[in-house]
């Protein structure tokens, strides 16, 4: 089974990122937004989902924030992969993670970003 993105597709910073993802990286994932997948299949929960991005590897596998930006980036080689490699080593492990976690709590307010970003999906306007 091949390894797969899970993203929020009703935030626009997200979708943004995902839009770089396509364009630059090189991945063998799937990409696709919680809404529309099939987080039972998957093995992800909604609120998991909704908390931070994600990457499902073809065994089993989830990766969560900083650690599915560095499984993305490895999967997508050279020159990629030698920065997510890094982000899997402590401490630059633990430094991924807070700036991760500062993004995800912001992006609202980060370019790319609505208002909209910051709200549980549940109230969201365009919740699907």
């Amino acid at each position: 089974m091949r390894p797969v993105l899970v993203f929020d597709g009703d935030c626009a910073f997200c979708t943004t990122c995902v839009r770089f993802v396509e364009r630059w990286l090189r991945t063998k994932a799937k990409i696709i937004a919680w809404q529309f997948a099939d987080l039972d299949e998957l093995g992800v929960t909604r609120a998991r989902a909704e908390y931070e991005l994600l990457w499902v590897d073809g065994r089993g596998g989830v990766f969560g924030g900083a650690q599915a930006v560095a499984k993305l980036l490895i999967d997508a080689g050279l020159p990629w992969s030698a920065l997510g490699l890094l982000l899997r080593v402590p401490p630059v492990r633990w430094l991924a993670h807070g700036f991760y976690r500062a993004v995800a709590n912001n992006r609202g307010r980060l370019p790319g970003g609505t208002p909209a970003c910051a709200l549980p999906a549940d109230r969201r306007p365009l919740q699907r």
